[in-house]
């Protein structure tokens, strides 16, 4: 998401995401445009005594309905703040709080794998957003009656945070109630298992959601139901392949630096493409008097124009600034990075030494292990055996 920061509530930083910009006034003209049902149905409900006449005249019913559009993703940035200051009080940093398209989004560092803190912050929001209800509510009860359009937004705010706590405990994972489900079933089973089920139970909910979106035409809930489905897909698969690469590290999936294929910086490009075809090598470690100095891959080989290619050595395109990790350090930590850098390998270095290459791991080593843990149990199923005998 592209996002801006404007501000920040207990030293975590609020931003708002251009989704955002597109949403607050779509929202603000369908409150504006439902104003008088909604005034009768708080009418109806709450006793409100709101008069029709005063509220839906001129241009007030557009500005209320941007009032309470505002105040709505207030109680948004509340709710995440329940999530984010319960994670903090457990010991994980908040990145961000981050109103978008479908609402708002705290971004955690990472996820409890303890049950009880991921139920506790998953039971915030909702409860802070029924405390917010009820806080708007006795806003309204306070407010004197000629004062029609206040009485309007805080009765509008009063329901709308209420269903709003109600909606995110839906068991749709990876939404509140889907993390509080994730939760309950950890509590006796595998954490992966347990994310796996919620996620499957999510995916089912967000079939019916887009479903029901279809059959009423409510754009805004088929979104949702897109969001969750790809979220819990995604979720599940990055719980599943921590749990099946815990223990294992770069150095046990790694290339090591003697079977690696490298270049020197003074290969002309030309060559460097006819050796990638020969070698089906799509990246080389670039290596001068034994001394790594850059990353030469496809892409940047592509930048040269063919007729120019023998003119320019590896030394003109290749990088410098290298992303690495070390041998001892986690192989999911390495596909996390790659994930996160949007690219296909990295440089294993020795920090114990002068930074000496040691080895290389790109996303199909990574790929290929986890597919051989799935299917065997270990990365190495021989050697356990001969261990256990």
């Amino acid at each position: 998401m592209t996002s801006f920061r404007i501000g920040s509530l207990f030293g975590i930083p609020i931003k708002l995401d251009v989704t955002f910009l597109l949403v607050l006034p779509f929202f603000a003209y369908l409150i504006g445009v439902q104003i008088e049902p909604v005034a009768d149905l708080l009418n109806e409900v709450m006793g409100a005594g709101i008069s029709s006449e005063a509220i839906t005249t001129g241009t007030t019913p557009w500005i209320l309905g941007l009032v309470a559009a505002i105040g709505l993703f207030v109680g948004v940035v509340l709710h995440e703040l329940g999530h984010s200051l319960t994670a903090q009080r457990f010991g994980f940093p908040i990145e961000s709080i981050t109103l978008w398209l479908l609402g708002g989004l705290a971004a955690l560092s990472e996820m409890p794998e303890d049950w009880r803190q991921e139920l506790a912050i998953a039971i915030a929001g909702p409860i802070v957003s029924v405390l917010v209800g009820f806080a708007s509510y006795g806003l309204f009860t306070v407010t004197p009656a000629s004062l029609d359009g206040v009485r309007f937004v805080l009765g509008y705010l009063a329901v709308l945070n209420v269903g709003l706590a109600i909606f995110n405990m839906v068991p749709a994972f990876p939404m509140d109630g889907g993390r509080v489900l994730r939760a309950l079933l950890a509590r006796n089973q595998p954490y992966a298992r347990a994310t796996q089920q919620a996620a499957s139970v999510g995916k089912l909910f967000a079939v019916l959601m887009a479903l029901f979106g279809v059959l009423t035409f409510r754009v805004l809930l088929i979104a949702v139901a897109f969001f969750v489905y790809i979220a819990a897909s995604g979720e599940s698969r990055q719980v599943t392949m921590k749990a099946a690469f815990e223990g294992v590290t770069v150095s046990d999936i790694m290339t090591p630096a003697t079977d690696l294929h490298t270049v020197a910086p003074e290969t002309s490009v030309a060559d460097l493409i006819r050796r990638m075809f020969s070698e089906r090598h799509t990246g080389y470690p670039v290596l001068e008097d034994g001394y790594l100095v850059g990353l030469v891959t496809l892409s940047d080989a592509r930048d040269v124009k063919p007729v120019e290619r023998d003119a320019f050595t590896v030394s003109d395109v290749m990088s410098t600034e290298l992303k690495t990790i070390e041998p001892n350090a986690d192989a999911m930590t390495a596909l996390e990075r790659m994930q996160q850098d949007d690219i296909g390998r990295l440089l294993v270095v020795d920090s114990a030494g002068e930074g000496d290459l040691v080895g290389l791991i790109t996303r199909t080593d990574l790929m290929t292990a986890l597919n051989i843990i799935r299917e065997s149990g270990a990365l190495n199923p021989a050697a356990e055996v001969s261990t256990a005998d």
